[in-house]
């Protein structure tokens, strides 16, 4: 009985483990928006707005029992245990949080936003999973491997855009900071547009 629960519970966590590096992979595409933007804004707009509707109208026939070929398939399999009977937002606020990172702010800082969501809250979810042991306080069930994880991410792509130690020191840890927010899927609008709005005013007073 206790070994019967016991591979039940390792079955399980192996299905989470591969449902959050699908689940992260589709998070990871979304770094592609400062290149497509950079070559057409308003094509890089335009198709995430379509995403957003695609998808939204999708899981409105989902949840009436009418499949979307491949979209319901992926959204059952990406959902987090027990959410597949809800609407799920995760893609739509993905999408929303690239937008208003596009709209609201200058270059780099969209990109620099865009990036931190893609990459920083991204290896922050997987490695989280996958070797989290030591969990944050009051964060909703984050690890401090996976925010170390949101910091190295987010430094290394600040310093790439910006080339200053200091701000891309001060950039990670605010990231870090809103990635450990217990916002759940609601982190991927909050944490590009906190971030961004916070590297616009770190850049314009220095």
């Amino acid at each position: 009985m206790l070994e019967a629960i016991r591979r039940n519970n390792v079955n399980l966590a192996a299905e989470d483990v591969s449902a959050e590096f699908l689940r992260k992979g589709i998070h990871l595409l979304i770094a592609a928006v400062p290149l497509i933007a950079s070559i057409s804004f308003r094509f890089a707009t335009t198709l995430l707005w379509m995403g957003i509707v695609v998808f939204a109208l999708a899981e409105m026939l989902r949840l009436e029992g009418k499949d979307v070929p491949f979209i319901s398939k992926i959204t059952r399999i990406v959902a987090r245990r027990g959410g597949s009977r809800k609407f799920i937002v995760a893609p739509i606020t993905l999408a929303l949080g690239a937008l208003f990172s596009l709209y609201l702010f200058p270059e780099p800082v969209a990109a620099l936003a865009i990036y931190a969501l893609a990459f920083g809250d991204g290896f922050a979810g997987l490695i989280g999973k996958m070797y989290g042991r030591i969990k944050i306080p009051f964060s909703g069930g984050k690890t401090l491997i996976g925010s170390t994880a949101c910091f190295t991410a987010v430094f290394l792509i600040s310093m790439f855009l910006l080339k200053q130690p200091f701000h891309a020191l001060t950039i990670a840890s605010m990231a870090t900071l809103l990635e450990a927010l217990p916002l759940k899927d609601f982190d991927n609008f909050v944490i590009p547009t906190g971030l961004g709005f916070f590297a616009t005013q770190l850049l314009m007073f220095n």
